[in-house]
């Protein structure tokens, strides 16, 4: 094995490990929640399925790609190969979406209530869980097609040109093809891009309306301000939303590369996929950072809420 592999190596085992325990402890903190019976934010729902999806990016493509690095070439096979392929692609379409619909709800709920949008603050509370449900299912469409122009790399196929991705191989059409191939594909994901920067804009300029009310509030009383929790949960999101858009950037222009390329690199294929994975790996550990809260929280007799 030469250096470059076993350093490689090396790091998409760090990254994937720390990405893998940071989703998983979120999911046991979810699942804490739910065996305790409280009643999770909506923003915790899309979250937990935001987790959901990151694990399983890291599941399908993390650990494939550690194995190809460190020269365990003969696995997946080419069934294999199509089906991890074609998950870490559903997951990385709704880690995009899941990270889309956490900005605009959290720009739709934070608006002051004598807003206009009151009514529709109570039609996104009743709608979440079907736009996470039609989230998940857009995007196993969307790919559906996807595994045809993927195989393994010790596949018996006899096909002449293929372009390696470390642990399996793309089968290279005419670059045409690929360009309109990977502009429909790409269209859902830059509407989402446009909606979270809409959604982050306006949670911007909110914000900075809300703490210079409270700071001219604070200096009549004489009282020193201090952040709310919602100010909290809504910039640690708009962290969130900020490093998605640096590192999905930064994968979108290697990828590009990618396709434009009959031969890419070793070296652009590794950096492609190690930027790929850093947004599964971050994510858990922002969102750690807005759960601030005790466990449960005492409302009224009858109910729980977190």
């Amino acid at each position: 094995m030469a250096s470059r592999d076993l350093v490689i190596g090396v790091i998409f085992l760090i990254q994937t490990m720390v990405g893998i325990l940071g989703n998983f402890c979120l999911l046991y903190h979810y699942l804490l929640l739910y065996f305790t019976r409280c009643r999770l934010r909506p923003t915790d729902l899309i979250a937990k399925h935001l987790t959901v999806a990151n694990s399983l990016f890291l599941l399908c493509k993390g650990v494939p790609q550690t194995m190809a690095a460190f020269g365990w070439n003969s696995f997946p096979s080419d069934f294999g190969c199509k089906l991890l392929f074609y998950l870490h692609r559903v997951s990385r379409g709704v880690s995009l979406g899941g990270t889309c619909l956490l900005s605009v709800f959290q720009a739709i709920t934070i608006n002051p209530r004598d807003s206009s949008w009151t009514k529709l603050k109570r039609k996104a509370l009743k709608h979440i869980d079907f736009s996470i449900f039609l989230c998940w299912a857009l995007y196993m469409l969307a790919n559906i097609l996807f595994p045809i122009h993927v195989t393994g790399k010790w596949s018996n196929r006899s096909i002449s040109v293929r372009k390696d991705l470390g642990y399996c191989s793309v089968i290279s059409s005419k670059k045409i093809t690929q360009l309109v191939q990977a502009a429909l594909l790409s269209f859902p994901d830059v509407l989402c891009l446009g909606l979270m920067i809409w959604a982050s804009s306006s949670m911007v300029f909110i914000l900075h309306r809300h703490r210079q009310r409270v700071q001219h509030i604070h200096r009549l009383n004489d009282v020193s301000p201090r952040s709310s929790a919602e100010s909290r949960a809504t910039q640690s999101i708009l962290v969130l939303k900020s490093t998605f858009v640096s590192f999905y950037s930064l994968s979108s222009i290697f990828q590009v590369c990618i396709i434009l390329f009959d031969d890419p690199s070793w070296l652009l294929v590794s950096i492609s996929a190690l930027i790929n994975g850093c947004f599964p790996s971050a994510c858990p550990f922002i969102l750690m950072n807005s759960i601030s809260r005790p466990l449960c929280c005492w409302r009224s007799p009858s109910e729980h809420w977190c």
